[in-house]
Order: structure tokens, then C-alpha cells, then sequence
């Protein structure tokens, strides 16, 4: 198809999802208008650099700004499709209410330069409803277009919703080969969006409604939240007991139908941690299960420092390495991070004797101000400290060999070294054993 047939898209949000998605769609061809609120953001990707950490991301990124093919800036410009990736966080009132506040600005921006016959995605986590929120602020913004689902003849321009489905550290892969869900505010509206996809995405593209879509995405999430916590829990339980959850784990997942998934320090990250709550939100009533299963994943974050508290009151001169503050392995998002805020309340507590240890951080982040915790390397931790706390799977931890840390006491949270010989703890007296 010639460069002249292609749409020219406007990709308005450039962190974690919106800047790899401009790319991806900037490297099939259509010229990409980025925007984002932050000049630094802007500035870095006008020189073809990026500013976040993902595989084969600075090489994509270089490769399109120097064909022309993507420009990032402050404001919206025309285009021909929009695709909105911007935040979507809780409301300040401690109640987990989803805040779609940066959603409905963004679309009030669009609506200022949207044309007949544009399309405006949103594909920003959203709870249900969203997009037919952001179809009022437009309509209510521009008067003189007809919106879907609003005026009774052919709409002026199409609405729709389409998530990411995607997993840090393979984005650029997922964008392109992952099924999915579209969901349009008409059917229209839907092959509208989908006719984009397609030039873009090899995975099934499947059309639904935008309500559908929305719900898909935080169910998608909230069944992993779920799962998780029963891991999580089991953890806890094979701690009180005294045994090894990673051997029960093992055993258990023998069976042709039980896939227990792993526990660690808590669940984080700007999806998992947050969307079961968007649904929360909308039936408090009917979801007792979601809301159980969030409070066992905040919980486990609470028994980690318990339990690595105990393991540094038993050895009270010790030095101690966190390791990792990432909220999953080789990425550097920090987002929601259960590790972090371990690593924050150890340093908190135990100040000077704590050494961070996070291969994707330049420099601590402003929690760790005034505690004197200091950010180091792996094989300065390995030399200098007496307890290691595992808290993320980087792979640079998995490379330890054993040698190397059988003379320390370990507190492992996922399971990383299942050849380290293993401590047990006991909260109450703060005594220190090997369990047999």
C-alpha cells in the first residue's frame, strides 16, 4: 500500500505502553505524532532516544524518528487516528476509586482538532464506561460533530476501545502478535478501529462492544490477581508450618489440572495491582472474592518485612542487601512495586546497614532519602553483606552460584536459589535455625 493511503496517527501519552506503541505503529508505515505533558519525555525522543527500559525498544525507536516516520511533542496535532495510552490512577481519597481524570483531558485536547471521519481509540485501563465518557466530553467539546451512539443518522467520527495486552520486557513482540479485543461504541465504530489494527497487529483482532472490552481488561487482570493470592497465601501457610512452598508447589503442580502460580514479596505493577479495583469500584457488593484476594496481596508485603526483620534482628551487627526494587524481573518499572516498598521500610528501620542492590536504577528513588541506605552492586553485596534479601528475579540474581552465598542468611522470595540451604525464623523470639 502507498505511504499516501496510510493513516497518519496521533499516539497521545508516551510512557510504558504509548511511546512502544507509537513505534510499533510508526514502523508499519503511518506517520506518528507523539505527545506527552513532559518536555524531557519529548525532547528525548525527538533525538531518537528513549527514556524508559525495554528490549529492542532504542533501536525501533532511533530507527522511525530517523525516517520521519515519529515526532513527539507538547500539543495535539490533526490527525486521522488517535490513540489515547495515558494513566489511569486511584483518586486521592484512599478508596481505590479509579481517577480517569488524564482520559477526559486528553479527549477534551483531541476534540479540539478532531475532523469528519477520525477515529479516537482509547487504550488506556479504564473502568467500564469509560469511553462512553469520553464520547460525552468530546460531543460536549465539539457540537458540531455527530457522535456515535448520540445522533440518530451516520456519526462523524468513530469511537472505540482496544487495551494492551501486553508483558514488560516483551512489549514490542506482544504489541504486534497478541489477539485483540476492540470494542467499538457502534459496530461502526468497531470496524473502524479494526481496519487500523490490522495494519499493525498479527494477532486475531476481535470486534465487540466498548463496555465488553473495557470489563475484558480488568478481568484479564483481576483473574491473575486471584490466582496469585492463592499462591501467596499458601506461602504464608507453608511459612507458619515451617515448610518449603516452592517443593509443595512442585508436587502439586504434577497434577494434570492444578497450575498453582509462584508467590513472591506481594503483586505489583500499574495492572495487576490496581484494575481488580476498578471493578471493586463498580459492584462493591458483588465482589468479595476480588477484594479478598487484593487484601492478601498487600498483605504478603507486610508479612515479607516481617519475616526479613526477623532475619536482621537475629544477626543485629549484620550488614543487608535488598535485592531489587523493580515490581518484576529485567525491567526497570518501579510502578506499584511490593519490592520497593520492602526495601523503603527495611531502610526506614535499619538505616546504614541497608544496601539496595537494583541493576535498572541509577539512583534510589526519593523514599530512600535521609534513611542512609545506599544503592550498590551485586558482587559489592556478595562481598560486604552478611543477609540477603531476594525481593525481584533479575537474572543478574539468578546467576549467583551457590558458593558465593552459602555463608549468608537469605530470606529468597521467589524462590531464585532452591539449592540455598534454608533459614527458618522465628518471628516471636527472633531465633535463628537451619531447617533440616
Amino acid at each position: 500500500m502507498r505511504g499516501e493511503n496510510l493513516p497518519t496517527v496521533s499516539v497521545i501519552g508516551l510512557g510504558y505502553i504509548g511511546l512502544p506503541t507509537a513505534a510499533v505503529i510508526a514502523r508499519a508505515g503511518m506517520r506518528v505524532h507523539g505527545v506527552d505533558v513532559t518536555p524531557s519525555v519529548v525532547e528525548t525522543i525527538n533525538r531518537g532516544e528513549i527514556h524508559i527500559e525495554e528490549v529492542d525498544l532504542d533501536g525501533l525507536v532511533q530507527g522511525v524518528v530517523s525516517r520521519g516516520l515519529l515526532k513527539a511533542s507538547l500539543d495535539v496535532a490533526p490527525a486521522d487516528v488517535f490513540v489515547i495510552a495515558v494513566p489511569t490512577p486511584f483518586h486521592k481519597d484512599g478508596q481505590h476509586t479509579p481517577d480517569i481524570t488524564y482520559v477526559l483531558d486528553a479527549a477534551k485536547n483531541v476534540a479540539r482538532v478532531l475532523k469528519v471521519g477520525d477515529t479516537v481509540i482509547l487504550e488506556s485501563t479504564s473502568p467500564v464506561g469509560t469511553t462512553e465518557q469520553m464520547r460525552d466530553m468530546i460531543a460536549a467539546q465539539r457540537p458540531d460533530l455527530k457522535l456515535p451512539g448520540i445522533t440518530g443518522g451516520t456519526p462523524d467520527v468513530s469511537i472505540a476501545y482496544c487495551p494492551e495486552r501486553v508483558l514488560p520486557g516483551r512489549i514490542l513482540e506482544e504489541l504486534t502478535n497478541n489477539d485483540r479485543s476492540i470494542g467499538g461504541i457502534t459496530p461502526r465504530c468497531a470496524r473502524k478501529a479494526l481496519a487500523f489494527y490490522k495494519r499493525f497487529v498479527r494477532g486475531t483482532c476481535v470486534t465487540t462492544d466498548a463496555r465488553s472490552a473495557e470489563m475484558t481488561k480488568l478481568v484479564e487482570n483481576s483473574f491473575r490477581d486471584v490466582n496469585i493470592a492463592f499462591a501467596n497465601e499458601l506461602s504464608m501457610v507453608c511459612d507458619k508450618l515451617g515448610m518449603d512452598v516452592w517443593e509443595v508447589i512442585r508436587l502439586a503442580n504434577r497434577h494434570p489440572r492444578v497450575n498453582v502460580l509462584t508467590p513472591g514479596p506481594g503483586v505489583g505493577g500499574h495492572c495487576i495491582a490496581v484494575d481488580p479495583w476498578f471493578i471493586v469500584a463498580a459492584a462493591p457488593q458483588e465482589t468479595p472474592l476480588i477484594r479478598t484476594a487484593r487484601g492478601v496481596n498487600d498483605g504478603k508485603i507486610h508479612h515479607t518485612i516481617a519475616r526479613a526483620a526477623a532475619l536482621i534482628d537475629a544477626s543485629p551487627t549484620a550488614r543487608v542487601a535488598c535485592l531489587g526494587l523493580a515490581f518484576k524481573a529485567n525491567i526497570d518499572d518501579f510502578r506499584e512495586s511490593p519490592a520497593r516498598l520492602v526495601a523503603a521500610t527495611l531502610a526506614r528501620r535499619y538505616g546504614s546497614r541497608i544496601s539496595i542492590v537494583e541493576p535498572y536504577a541509577a539512583e534510589l528513588p526519593r523514599e530512600f532519602e535521609g534513611t542512609g541506605a545506599s544503592l550498590t552492586d551485586i558482587d559489592t553485596a556478595l562481598e560486604t553483606c552478611d543477609v540477603l534479601v531476594l525481593l525481584v528475579d533479575h537474572d543478574v540474581f539468578r546467576s549467583v552460584p551457590l558458593a558465593e552465598r552459602a555463608d549468608k542468611q537469605v530470606y529468597d522470595t521467589r524462590g531464585v536459589w532452591p539449592d540455598q540451604p534454608r533459614a527458618v525464623v522465628d518471628q516471636d523470639e527472633g531465633a535463628l535455625r537451619k531447617a533440616g
